[in-house]
Parts: C-alpha cells; structure tokens; sequence
C-alpha cells in the first residue's frame, strides 16, 4: 500500500515498546559517531549578529537559545531553551521577516550555534505564505520548525518519527513563550503544503517541515511561490537515510488535522520571572520523593487546559497518575477526576522502562489522543509538554519528557484504547 494511504496510527503502532522488544534491541549506540547538531550555511552568506537588546532579535533569538554548556568525556552538549530526547536537537528554524525595520525583506536561517539570522532568501513578490496561507501576506513573522531527522535516528532508528514530532512541538512551544514575553500573539499552522515547500527550501530527503507560527499582521494581498530553488544545505556532517521515516513523514503530511475556532491563551505568568525560567529550564534527571501542594498541582492542570492558538488541531487527553500531591489521595486521575485510586508508583517505574523518575516523581503524566492526523497530534503534545515544563519551573517544580515506556501495557493502566503519545513527570 502507498504510504500516503496508509494512517499515522500505522506508523505509531509500528514504533511501540514492550518489555520483550526493548530486552531485545537495548539500542546503544556510540556516542562518537553522533552526527552535527547544527546546521550552518557558507560563510558567504549575509548575517545578523542577534542582540538580545533588540526586540525583534530578542523574539527571535529566544526561541532557539542556547542557555548551557556541560562538557562530557565524548565533547561539548550546548542545552537550549527548548528540551530534545536525548539532546539530540533534530529542529531547525527558519524565520520569513516582511516590513520589520531595519532587516531585509527574505527567509532566514536561525543560526543557533553562533546566534545569528543567516539571510538564504531575498524577497521580492514571493514569500512562504503561498505555501501556507495563500492569497494572504504577512506583514511579521513566520516561524518554520523543520527536523533533521538523522540526529535523532542515528540512535533512535524507527521511533525516531515520534521524537522528532515531539521535539517540533515543543520547538513551538519555545516559540509560543518567546510571544509572551515580547506581548506579539502567534498562530501555529499545521495543515499546509509541506512537501512542495521542502523540495523549495532544497532539503532534499535530509530535511523536513513539520509546522509554522506566524505573528503579524495578515493582509489580503496574492503573494508568490519561490521564484528560486534555495541551494541545498545539510544538516549533519554525514547521513544515513531511513526509508521508515521519511514514508511516516509524508503520509502523516497528506492527511488534515481537525479543525476549531482560533482563540489565545490568557496566562497570568510574570514576565520577569517567566524570562528567567525561559532561560533556566531543564530537565530533572531525579527527585527527592517529596510532595507538591494540591494548589500547585491545580494551577498546573489549569494551564494545560487553556487554549492553544491554532485553528488545525487534535484533541489531546491528559491522565495523571498522583503518587505525592498533599491533599489528593494517590491514584489514576484526569484533571481532578479520579478514575482508580491507588499507589502505582513501582507500576509507573515499571512502565517507563524502568526510569526512577518516573516511580519517585509526585505526578507521572501521560498524553493520549484518538486522532486523524498523527503529526498534528504529536507536536500539539509537545507543545502542551512545553507548557508544562515551564508551568511546573515557574512555580518551583521539576519536570522532564519521557519518550519511551510500553505503549500497550500504559494503555493498560490508563483503562483506554487511544494511542499513548507522550509521558512526562513533574515533582520535587
């Protein structure tokens, strides 16, 4: 069967965990052999230093920056505001500027590495707003989140397609704060034709688009396809395709997303304090087993049910299993509903290939969804991932993404048939 006939959940079923097959493929892999985690243009490209006392820079730069720098045996791994599996960082972005004073017209690279916009397209009566919304033009921003794919291949093979989603959802959630803090809304696009765009952009098979933001005003003005291919640039020092991918990519790109009414999130966030866990957040790798206030845990399920600010959209189910919320008894929950009550700390251990964070965190979260298109579905779960990273940081809690754990035996304990996509733990 084509893959553009074959569905997402195809595709996810194909990636599952269980206890047999993780024993059978423990998947290491050697740490020298990873592939380039930045993609840079020739030196012969125009750029533009990013200064953070800029606000245009600033909203740009904020949405990629690298925040620390830990050095291992195997080299350097430069962190950034936006988490990855594994550290991987598959995502690029790409920024469109039109009418922004004092920066030309064109397409730009977000050079991460060096902090810079390498300009790899000059506008004329052409723009990316054929792709994505044509007959209109934005005067703004448009934001593309692509993946290189082979960075998170390279040690994650076929399940890779979920972390690369993943990693672009929560690229735009990166995207979504960097908004807040610099008072601009933004629009995520989802359902847009991507794979002319790809070939336009001359990613080749390298390379994909997964989603846009916009931000801006929108115009009804007719605005071009490309009037130029732009030169192939990889991502990696080297490559290995993977056929897998590259087939669940474009069928989970050709099928459309549910569609709602656009509405904004209204957060109450503290923008000074926000801007320093925008720069402070990562990853908990363990816990102390302490408990967290039932407020705490309140104020959290509060932002993840607010909106998120696109009109292409799956709806996402979030379960919580509580093991240490003061005030709650321990147990199986969606929201403040409980479904079973019970201590499934070992069971979520258990679950997430053994992970301790996930036994000794104060709530183990699970995104579930039942929907049409399973790309839009996984990346709104980073996003809402995103959301709870920084929700969690910003009232004084830990918190991390799990990627893997057993799908079917999750399911299991959720008591529901729709697909697991996302794990994640918040705790002290």
């Amino acid at each position: 069967m084509p893959s553009n006939q074959i569905s997402g959940k195809t595709y996810h079923d194909a990636t599952k965990h269980s206890y047999l097959s993780v024993q059978l493929d423990p998947n290491y892999v050697d740490a020298s052999t990873q592939p380039s985690a930045f993609k840079v243009y020739p030196k012969f490209y125009r750029r533009v230093k990013l200064n953070l006392n800029n606000p245009v820079h600033s909203f740009i730069s904020l949405t990629s920056a690298i925040t620390l720098e830990k050095v291992y045996k195997d080299g350097p791994y430069k962190l950034r505001v936006n988490p990855s599996a594994g550290a991987l960082y598959p995502t690029e972005v790409y920024v469109q500027l039109r009418g922004i004073e004092g920066m030309v017209d064109g397409i730009y690279h977000l050079e991460v590495e060096n902090n810079c916009l390498t300009l790899i397209y000059e506008l004329i009566d052409d723009g990316l707003e054929n792709y994505i919304i044509p007959g209109k033009s934005i005067n703004g921003f448009i934001f593309l989140i692509s993946c290189v794919y082979y960075r998170s291949s390279w040690k994650y093979q076929n399940r890779s397609i979920r972390y690369c989603f993943l990693d672009s959802g929560h690229h735009l959630g990166a995207v979504a704060a960097s908004a807040f803090l610099h008072n601009r809304d933004i629009q995520l696009i989802f359902d847009f034709d991507k794979l002319t765009l790809n070939s336009d952009l001359g990613f080749e098979n390298k390379e994909f688009i997964t989603a846009c933001a916009v931000s801006g005003e929108i115009q009804d003005k007719k605005i071009r396809r490309l009037r130029l291919k732009i030169p192939f640039v990889s991502g990696t020092d080297y490559f290995e395709s993977n056929q897998f991918i590259e087939d669940a990519y474009q069928a989970t790109t050709l099928q459309k997303s549910r569609q709602q009414k656009l509405e904004y999130p209204q957060f109450d966030f503290d923008r000074d304090k926000f801007y320093q866990i925008v720069w402070d957040r990562r990853s908990i790798r363990r816990f102390r087993k302490e408990a967290i206030s039932q407020e705490d845990y309140l104020y959290v399920v509060q932002q993840l049910q607010q909106s998120i600010p696109t009109e292409n959209y799956e709806e996402i189910e979030i379960y919580s299993v509580v093991h240490r919320v003061e005030g709650m008894t321990p147990g199986l929950y969606k929201g403040t509903y409980l479904i079973k009550a019970g201590n499934f700390s070992e069971k979520t251990g258990y679950l997430c290939i053994n992970q301790a964070i996930a036994k000794d965190s104060a709530v183990t979260l699970f995104f579930v969804s039942d929907y049409l298109n399973y790309q839009t579905a996984m990346q709104i779960a980073g996003f809402l991932g995103h959301r709870l990273y920084l929700t969690s940081n910003y009232l004084g809690i830990q918190c991390s993404g799990i990627g893997a754990y057993y799908d079917d035996e999750t399911q299991e304990l959720l008591e529901t048939n729709k697909d697991v996509l996302y794990g994640m733990v918040i705790g002290i």
